[in-house]
């Protein structure tokens, strides 16, 4: 594996641990985090994000990730995350894409992609079933993770 490569593994590794510190170790201060969720992150707000999930998990959080190829510039990987979704205490698995661009020997931009109506039906059942595909659904779900990040950012 070459030094990107190992960047990745190191932050899906520290993931799956619950260790947000070395998560953020591998990101570019200026990094930009883009998802179905949360949109658009940058800089200490990305590190915020993955210290609320991981806390909100309590343990109950399970972190897979395969297939990282990574040259100078980007990389991808495949990654899996099992865990119960803290609203509706449904099990959620979510397969995700992640994309990366690197500067500086770090993850300067990380892209998440994965099939929201998918995610909601799990996390939500019926209701997600029903309305997960829709621009309506999917702006709710993002301005509900934004206000929860916002929450948690406050209350450190």
């Amino acid at each position: 594996m070459n030094s990107n490569e190992n960047l990745i593994a190191k932050f899906y590794t520290a993931f799956g641990n619950a260790d947000y510190k070395t998560m953020s170790e591998c990101y570019h201060p200026k990094i930009h985090f883009i998802d179905p969720a949360f949109g658009l992150l940058k800089e200490g707000q990305v590190s915020k994000m993955w210290e609320m999930l991981l806390s909100r998990s309590k343990g109950n959080l399970k972190i897979e990730f395969s297939n990282i190829k990574a040259d100078e510039f980007s990389g991808s990987a495949n990654w899996v995350a099992t865990y119960n979704f803290s609203k509706t205490n449904r099990t959620v698995v979510n397969r995700i894409y992640a994309e990366f661009i690197f500067q500086d020997g770090l993850i300067i931009k990380h892209t998440d992609h994965f099939d929201v109506w998918k995610w909601s039906k799990q996390a939500f059942g019926f209701t997600g079933l029903l309305l997960g595909w829709t621009g309506f659904f999917q702006g709710k779900i993002q301005k509900q993770a934004l206000l929860s990040l916002k929450k948690f950012q406050e209350s450190k």
